[in-house]
This record gives C-alpha cells, structure tokens and sequence, in this order.
C-alpha cells in the first residue's frame, strides 16, 4: 500500500475511477476535493456519502485557494481544463488517475486486473467477491457500485488487489491504455471488439492496445482469457505467460468449460467441467449466458490465485451482483422497471436476451439512449437493429445536437435513431424515436400495460429516467 498525501484533488471527480479512488483515500484519513461539470447517481450518491467535498465546474482557484499534495487528473480532463493548467503551471505535483492508483493504492500486492470490451466492471465485482467470501480479504477497485462491498471500493488485508482496467487512455498528457499501469501480474481477457471510436481508429488499432498489455506481462503471471473468441485469440499470439482459456459450450475446448445452462427468473446454473477432473455443478444468482461465461472466467482467476473451486462455487452463489447491470429500479401497476448500462450492440444484445429468458411470458419494452462517442457514429448502425432482436417493442432516443470528441478524425457519418426505428418495425419490431425524456415517460406511461417489463439502456444518468417513469406510473 502507498504512502498517502495528506491532501488530493481530483479533476473530473465523478467518473467512476475516480470517485472509488477518492472514497479509497477519503477512508484512509486523507482531505479528499474535487470537482465536476456532471453528477448522477450512483457515483453523486456515493461522493455525498463518503462525506467528499466536490465543487461544480472547473476553476483555476479549485486547486490555487488551498493547494493540495497531489492533482489527479481524469482521462475526461481536456487541456484547456483551468484546474489542470493551473496545477501544471505551477508546478504542483500531479499524476493521472491510473499512475495514482498504483502508486497509492496497488503496489506492493498482486495485481489482479480485469480487461475486455465487455463485462469487465462484473468480473471485477466477481473476483472481488470470491476472494471475500473465501477467505483472502482482498482490496477491489471497480467501475460501478458493487453490493458486496456497498461501494466500488475495498481496502483489505489481502495480497491481492483486483481492479477493473479499461482500454481507454489514460489522460491528455499520457495516450497510453489505463490497464498497462496497474502492474498487471493476473489478467482476466474477456472479449476484444470495437469500442472507443474516438480514440480507436479500428478493430486493428484496438488489438494493438491489448497486445501490448499480452506482450508486457511478466513470464510467471497469468492470462485467464475467452478463448472462443477469435480476437481475444488474435492478441494472445504473443503471451509472455501462461494462458488459461474459458469459454461456454460442448463444442469448445478451453481449459475451463461450462455446460448445461439453464435458466430461471433469479439464476443461472450450469456445470463447470476441467480436464482431468469432475464436473461441479454451480449456481449464479444473475440472468444471461454472458454472465455465466463471466462467472467461469472469474472462477478460473481465483483457481490461479489459489482458491480451490470446492469453495469458489459455494461462494460464487452468494454474489450480490452490480448496480446499473440488470438492475431491477421497481414495479408500479404490474409494470416492472429494469436498468441496465448496455451500449455496445454486443452488450444490448446479451441484456435482451437475458432478460427475455427471465421473463418469457412478459412484453419486453426496450428504451436505449444512444450517449457515447461509438454510439452516437454510425458505426454499428445496422448491428444494433440486429441486436434488439427479442424485444415485443423498443423506443429510442434521439440523439443530442452537438459535436462528437474525436482523436480519429472529424466525424462525418451519425447515427441515426430514425433509421433504427425503421429498421425495427422493417423487423415487426413496433420501434419509435422519441426526443427528451419527459416525451419517452410519457409515451411510456401512455402505452404500458400491467404485466410489461421495460428495459433501460444507458451508460449514462439519462435524466434520473427511471424514477421519473416509476413516479409516473405511480401517479397516472
């Protein structure tokens, strides 16, 4: 563990990084600030929680007024950022979230990291949880708000840190992938895609990201990796270090499969088999093959790190799960509201299924808002008409007016949530776009009967969206 300064402040507080690291320090005794031009739950909540004193809008006299130890500066901070300028020009000591987070928090333990386009705040949530619950009093930093550690933090006793590494880059001043800085020593692979189009020029331009994490990995660590996919497969030509493989199905081969899945409203079982030894059947109380495909990727992590699978599994089935993943907001009049931070088409596709599979009987209603830099591109246009495949009807938002960042090129081609409408109903989806969200509720309410299940999509706080329906339907 880092020695702690006594006073840091962070530039762009709210991202979910961020704000565990800064609720990590602040439960150390550290005077925590920071500031922000966005809020919403669950990481507003959290920040209030933890007693954090965050200020609105960036201003140079946020860091000048009381001038803190260290400036953690988030990947979201611009340049031109007056609080970033200031603490540069006058030479304060800063550091980007990532580089602060090793160097207060993770060196000294294992490092477990987390990687992949999808699933990689859940299996970070997973692994945590194993290792909790079995024993290892582990520390955990994750992208969400974990039930089992009623927070995205945890400072414990363990060797092991496990903590989610994303692809994107680390700040204006370091291009560099944020998952090359935690000191990697286990890595679990879950899925290599397209994402990040405003720093990613293409899927080549992606795999070069996690070679790079592949190749720098020391010879006696270790890659847990989803070997059925064929581009997780592509990057792991170069490993340095053992590879694990994992993967769903009898037709597959990996060292760890899980076979038999089934479904009901609360969990999922499924076998998990391994060469040379007895299947073991499991139970995971969360919806969804790709669930299912996490779960054994965070089983097989924990077997590397040496917990044995007689006590991972019996754990495994006291997972809490992860806020804002299936998240069940509440039911009025027989209407049952769900939400979920699905964006990808990938991720929007596994959501429905899992979802349609826990509720076979039920009108399935999907409602996507369209918010990040891959998303608002016309990049996966036709994918997500693909991937609302499963639902009885869908509403789409309509996109913001303004510009998209790009680091790629000047975007010229957008989504649009017109056509997708179109190409639903072309697919006897009933399909509507709809601007604002007090129009969505209001269709919402007008044409939802009992029994329904709607299904929110955003990996944003799309205006507090699904109180304002439940406070809706509640009063109409």
């Amino acid at each position: 563990m880092g020695e702690s300064p006594g006073h840091v402040h962070f530039v762009a507080i709210c991202g979910t990084g961020m704000g565990a690291l800064a609720g990590l320090l602040k439960a150390r005794g550290v005077r925590v600030t920071g500031s922000d031009l966005g809020f919403y739950p669950p990481m507003s909540s959290l920040l209030e929680k933890w007693g954090i004193r965050v200020r609105k809008g960036f201003r140079a006299e946020n860091v000048l007024e009381a001038p803190p130890d260290l400036v953690v500066i988030g990947n979201a901070v611009r340049p031109e950022n007056p609080e970033a300028r200031a603490a540069i020009d006058e030479r304060m000591n800063i550091l980007s979230f990532p580089d602060a987070l090793h160097q207060l928090a993770i060196a000294g333990r294992h490092s477990v990291v987390m990687t992949g386009t999808h699933g990689k705040t859940t299996t970070t949530s997973l692994v945590g949880s194993l290792l909790l619950h079995t024993g290892r009093d582990p520390s955990i930093l994750v992208g969400g708000f974990a039930v089992d550690f009623d927070g995205s933090f945890r400072e414990g006793a363990g060797e092991h840190f496990v903590v989610e590494g994303d692809e994107y880059d680390t700040a204006f001043f370091d291009k560099t992938p944020k998952f090359l800085h935690y000191g990697a020593r286990t890595v679990l692979l879950t899925s290599v895609e397209f994402d990040h189009a405003d720093i990613y020029r293409d899927l080549d331009h992606v795999k070069e990201a996690f070679r790079q994490l592949v190749s720098g990995m020391p010879p006696d660590g270790t890659i847990v990796a989803a070997v059925n996919d064929p581009n997780v497969r592509d990057v792991l030509r170069d490993a340095a270090c053992p590879v694990v493989g994992y993967g769903l199905g009898d037709d597959a081969d990996p060292d760890w499969r899980a076979t038999s899945l089934e479904a009901s409203a609360a969990d999922m079982t499924f076998r998990v088999e391994r060469a040379g030894a007895a299947p073991v059947a499991a139970k995971l109380p969360l919806p969804g093959r790709f669930n299912v495909e996490n779960a054994l990727g965070a089983l097989a992590v924990v077997d590397s790190l040496g917990v044995p699978i007689e006590e991972s599994v019996p754990a495994l089935a006291r997972f809490g799960g992860v806020k804002r993943r299936q998240e069940v907001r509440g039911e009025e009049r027989g209407i049952l509201v769900i939400d979920d931070f699905a964006h990808h088409p990938t991720a929007v596709s596994g959501t429905i299924q899992a979802i349609r599979a826990c509720h076979p009987d039920r009108r399935l209603i999907a409602v996507f808002e369209p918010r990040t830099n891959t998303s608002r591109r016309s990049i996966f246009q036709q994918r997500y008409a693909e991937a609302f495949a499963g639902v009885d009807r869908a509403v789409i938002a309509k996109l913001p007016d303004g510009p998209i960042y790009s680091a790629t090129g000047e975007v010229s081609e957008f989504f649009s949530s017109e056509q997708l409408a179109d190409d639903l109903r072309a697919r006897e989806i009933d399909a509507v776009s709809i601007e604002g969200v007090n129009g969505i509720v209001a269709h919402l309410v007008a044409t939802c009967e009992p029994g329904d299940v709607v299904l929110v999509m955003s990996n944003g706080g799309f205006d507090d969206i699904w109180d304002l329906l439940l406070k809706a339907l509640r009063g109409s």
